[in-house]
């Protein structure tokens, strides 16, 4: 079959191209319903990574946050209609050691390997995971986030220390959102502070113990691990507060990205024994705890509704372009693609 795909260019440039399918293949056939746009994807659409790495990815297909419904499987092995999340980290190796989103060799889909802007998307069987009929897809078009933070949390709770009355985390944005969802149903005893530098997006985080204004921290403030999920500019004074505030032989799992290196105060490190733990991405098993997860809170997807900004409907590619440019200035939230191509 002839599969059309909408591949970026250039930055801010959506073409049309097609790739002859065989349906019979090994994989299962899935057309994306919804689609959530990512600050990845963002910086794809508008040119900010460096000209090397964009001559060498591009033209490719965005987006890697998305949930679709199973429209043929010559296996049988799920029902037609069956809605699924899909699953963007691609392995093509295992490793007894290294997880499959730290393999070097894994494909991530709209980073280099096409997303999910596609009429249909072809996927391997234990790269899609069966959602409850019931669930709000719109809102979980952004689970690839949600696994993400989840996968952090799993792996501080692996290499922790066991004392976990409390939380720190900074960053009042998608990522600390998530991670501050997820860690108040983890821990229901356990503190969670919040720290951020926007006023009206601390108001989201009703549930938590406390937020702080990173410029007002109270001095005698301290808590067990922490959480940086602010990335850029800001993941340097993230890191450095939080270290600052972080108790002995406390943990830090860091989310943020930065596109540069950062210092950090390894004085501090050595002195208090801190443990910092990198996470990047997620698995499929990941996806699968998630949406366990929401079934066994359902009151999850209400919190993360939240998070749901604008929602356009995609029927041309000019449709795509306006909803990548509306989402620059969106200043809180996901922008989800109603996908109708």
């Amino acid at each position: 079959m002839i599969n059309q795909v909408y591949q970026l260019v250039a930055p801010r440039q959506f073409e049309v191209t097609y790739n002859n399918e065989n349906i019979n293949s090994d994989k299962v056939i899935i057309r994306p319903l919804y689609l959530s746009i990512c600050a990845a994807d963002q910086r794809y659409y508008t040119g900010s990574r460096n000209e090397e790495v964009l001559e060498k990815k591009l033209p490719m297909s965005l987006i890697h946050e998305g949930v679709g419904e199973v429209v043929y499987d010559h296996k049988g092995i799920f029902k037609i209609g069956t809605k699924v999340v899909l699953v963007p980290n691609t392995p093509v190796e295992k490793d007894k050691f290294i997880g499959e989103n730290y393999l070097p060799s894994s494909k991530f889909r709209s980073s280099g390997f096409d997303g999910f802007m596609q009429d249909y998307v072809f996927m391997d069987y234990d790269r899609v995971v069966e959602l409850p009929n019931d669930i709000d897809l719109s809102v979980v078009s952004y689970t690839e986030l949600v696994s993400v933070s989840w996968h952090a949390i799993q792996r501080l709770e692996k290499n922790s220390i066991s004392k976990r009355d409390s939380f720190g985390i900074w960053g009042d944005g998608n990522l600390g959102y998530i991670t501050a969802i997820l860690l108040r149903k983890l821990y229901p005893k356990s503190k969670i502070y919040v720290f951020g530098k926007t006023d009206f997006k601390l108001k989201h985080f009703s549930f938590v113990d406390e937020v702080y204004h990173i410029n007002h921290i109270p001095n005698d403030l301290k808590f067990d691990h922490g959480f940086e999920c602010v990335g850029g500019k800001g993941s340097q004074s993230a890191v450095d507060q939080i270290i600052n505030k972080i108790s002995p032989e406390g943990s830090i799992g860091l989310l943020g990205v930065s596109e540069y290196p950062i210092e950090v105060n390894t004085r501090l490190v050595l002195e208090k024994g801190i443990t910092m733990i990198g996470s990047s991405r997620s698995s499929a098993k990941d996806f699968n705890d998630t949406v366990e997860f929401y079934k066994k809170n359902p009151d999850i997807i209400e919190k993360l509704s939240m998070l749901k900004s604008e929602e356009y409907e995609i029927r041309t590619i000019n449709d795509i372009v306006d909803a990548f440019e509306s989402d620059l200035s969106t200043s809180w939230g996901k922008t989800i693609l109603k996908w109708i191509l």
